[in-house]
């Protein structure tokens, strides 16, 4: 993958997440990304350093196969809207075709500017996974 600064847009989003771990599969929810990784908010974030499989159900299609490390981690926070808890990740193995199609997905997102804002993260229980709604995908942070 490509070096990416961190001034790098992130698209806002809500995509359900399944994270495949050493102790079983575990579901969250992306709440922002770009190419290079995302903020997954879910009930236990593993520990830094570690690392999982993700498949991604984005607004188009599922992404599979998406090796992550946990680069930061909101284990103990309050798990309010200022910090929700989750994780932050780094993709460090996105297959080819897997990785065209989330830069490009990306891209769309980041060119619709904004028009519509999601609505906040649910309330709900991070960890059950949400249906994936096209229409409610984009806010870009700047």
């Amino acid at each position: 993958m490509l070096p990416e600064t961190k001034s790098t847009s992130r698209a806002q989003v809500k995509w359900p997440v399944t994270m495949n771990t050493d102790e079983g599969p575990a579901d969250g929810v992306i709440i922002n990304i770009n190419s290079q990784g995302a903020f997954i908010r879910c009930r236990r974030p593993l520990r830094l350093t570690e690392t999982c499989n993700l498949t991604i159900e984005s607004s188009e299609r599922q992404i599979e196969n998406v090796l992550a490390e946990v680069v930061w981690t909101n284990i103990y926070g309050p798990d309010d809207d200022l910090s929700p808890r989750g994780m932050g990740v780094r993709f460090t193995a996105l297959p080819e075709e897997e990785q065209k199609f989330l830069r490009g997905l990306i891209r769309m997102i980041q060119q619709k500017g904004g028009v519509r804002e999601i609505s906040e993260v649910p309330k709900t229980d991070p960890d059950q996974v949400l249906e994936t709604d096209p229409d409610q995908t984009v806010e870009i942070l700047h």
